[in-house]
C-alpha cells in the first residue's frame, strides 16, 4: 500500500511520458504544452508598463466629465435665459465674480498653512499681470463706450469688452486647475470622497461659469466661441488632476497661490472692466436693477458654498 501511494505521488510530479508511436509524437507534444499553459507559475507578474492604475482612471473621467456638465449647464442656462439680457447680466457676473473671490477662494487660500506675506504678495502679483496683460492687448486699441445713450448693435462693445473676455479665460483656466488638483486629492485618499467631492465642485462651478459667459457674450464672444474656449479651459483640470495624482504633496502646496492668482483676475476684471461698464448707465431706473442683481450674484454664491461647506 504504501509503495502504491508513492507511485501514485510521483505520477502527479512527473512529466507524461511520450508514447513511441511515432504517430503519436503530435498529440503527446500538444499535451504537453497546454500542460504548461494551464499550470500557475507564482514567480510570473504582470508587466509594469501594462498595470492599470485606477485612481488615476477615475480622476481622468472625472475631471473631465466635471468640466463639460458645469459648462454645458451653464451654457444653456446663459444661451437660452439670459441671451437676450446680457447687459443687465453683467451686474450679475459681478456679484458672482466678486463673493466667487472675496467669500470663498480667498479666504480658502489664506486659512491654509502658506505664508500670509507670500499670499498677499501673489495677490499684488496677480493683479499688477492682469493689468499689464490688458495694457498690451491688441484688442485695447478701440476705446469706444456703450451706454452713451445712442442705439447700438449687438456686438458693438467687443474691443471695448473683449479684453475682459480673454482675461476671464485665463482666471477660469487656473481656477479649474486647482479643482483638478482638489479631485485627486480626494480620490487617493478614497473612491466615494473623490466623487462627493466631484459633485460638489460642479455644483460651485455653476454660477461662475453663468457669469463667465456672461462676461463673453458681452465681450463679443459668439455662443460657439464662448462654449468652445470655456470647454478649453475646462482641460486644465485634468492637467490638475494629473498632477495632483503624480505630484500630490508639492501640488497641494500650489493650492493657495493658484487660488489667489485666479482671484486677482475675477477680482480685476469685475472692477476695473465689468463696474465702469455699470457706472455709464447712470439712471436711477437702470441703477436700482444693477444693485439687485448683484445682490444675487452674491447670495446665489453664498447658498452653493455654504451648502458645499
Amino acid at each position: 500500500m504504501a509503495g502504491f501511494n508513492q507511485s501514485i505521488v510521483q505520477s502527479n510530479f512527473t512529466p507524461i511520458p511520450r508514447i513511441c508511436s511515432n504517430n503519436n509524437n503530435a498529440n503527446s507534444d500538444a499535451k504537453t504544452v497546454l500542460r504548461k499553459s494551464y499550470s500557475p507559475n507564482p514567480n510570473k507578474t504582470l508587466n509594469p508598463r501594462l498595470k492599470i492604475h485606477t485612481p488615476l482612471l477615475s480622476i481622468l473621467f472625472t475631471t473631465s466629465l466635471a468640466g463639460v456638465l458645469s459648462i454645458s449647464f451653464a451654457a444653456l442656462f446663459s444661451f437660452t435665459v439670459l441671451s437676450k439680457l446680457v447687459e443687465r447680466m453683467v451686474s450679475l457676473s459681478v456679484g458672482i465674480m466678486l463673493s466667487t473671490s472675496l467669500l470663498h477662494a480667498l479666504p480658502s487660500a489664506f486659512e491654509s498653512k502658506a505664508d500670509t506675506r507670500s499670499l498677499f504678495a501673489c495677490l499684488l502679483a496677480g493683479l499688477l499681470a492682469f493689468f499689464l496683460l490688458e495694457k498690451f492687448a491688441i484688442l485695447r486699441h478701440s476705446h469706444h463706450h456703450e451706454g452713451d445713450g445712442h442705439h447700438h448693435e449687438h456686438g458693438h462693445d467687443a474691443h471695448e469688452a473683449g479684453k475682459s473676455g480673454w482675461m476671464i479665460l485665463i482666471g477660469d483656466g487656473m481656477h479649474n486647475f486647482t479643482d483638478g488638483i482638489l479631485i485627486a486629492a480626494a480620490f487617493l485618499a478614497n473612491p466615494n470622497l473623490g466623487m462627493v467631492t466631484a459633485l460638489a465642485i460642479i455644483a460651485h462651478e455653476l454660477p461662475q461659469e453663468i457669469g463667465d459667459f456672461i462676461v463673453l457674450l458681452n465681450a463679443g464672444f459668439s455662443r460657439r466661441r464662448a462654449y468652445f474656449y470655456n470647454l478649453l479651459c475646462s482641460l486644465m483640470a485634468v492637467v490638475g488632476g494629473v498632477l495632483g495624482y503624480f505630484t500630490l504633496d508639492r501640488a497641494s502646496a500650489l493650492i493657495p497661490y493658484v487660488l489667489v492668482l485666479a482671484s486677482s483676475g475675477f477680482i480685476y476684471i469685475a472692477v476695473s472692466d465689468l463696474m465702469p461698464q455699470m457706472q455709464r448707465r447712470a439712471t436711477l431706473k437702470e441703477t436700482v436693477p444693477q444693485i439687485i442683481l448683484v445682490a444675487c450674484g452674491v447670495l446665489l454664491v453664498l447658498f452653493v458654498t455654504q451648502h458645499h461647506d
